[in-house]
């Protein structure tokens, strides 16, 4: 399979991010690479040749968690598009973020996270977050306050 070139790419990027709720907590990991390499977000990727979005988030999550998780719905649509001192685009990704459920699964952090940790929502803002996060928690938190992914499955 051929690598999506995500440094200086030719074209966007396509990603996808997992809003993963339990009990008023979001899951964040704290990412190991580039972009945003120390910063904490949610457990996501990059969408694979001839897989769906939701296909990718599903994967993603339990690559990056361990987690098993169901029935993605779409929340937000995030740019991240960042550029060098002579103005080329040095990363362009568009990032599709999904609410998810947990239906089991055992919580553990990949090779892609240092960190891995459920904090309350009211807390996510005071972490190091990403910019892309960031703005994306601040525009959908009235939204994320309502979600719970661990509701139906009685897990963690």
């Amino acid at each position: 399979m051929r690598m999506v070139k995500r440094f200086y790419p030719s074209q966007p990027v396509v990603g996808v991010g997992a809003i993963i709720i339990c009990n008023g907590k979001i899951l964040l990991v704290k990412r190991r690479g580039e972009p945003g390499k120390g910063r904490w977000s949610i457990p996501g990727g990059i969408v694979e040749l001839g897989e769906t979005v939701e296909e990718a988030v599903i994967r993603e999550v339990k690559e990056e968690t361990g987690l098993d998780v169901a029935e993605p719905e779409l929340i937000d649509v995030v740019d991240n598009i960042v550029q060098d001192e002579e103005e080329r685009v040095k990363w362009h990704f568009v990032i599709l973020d999904f609410f998810v459920k947990v239906r089991g699964g055992k919580l553990r952090a990949s090779d892609d996270a240092e960190e891995i940790r459920w904090v309350p929502l009211d807390e996510a803002e005071k972490y190091d977050l990403t910019k892309t996060f960031r703005s994306f928690l601040q525009r959908n938190r009235a939204r994320l306050e309502k979600l719970d992914s661990c509701s139906q499955s009685g897990h963690l």
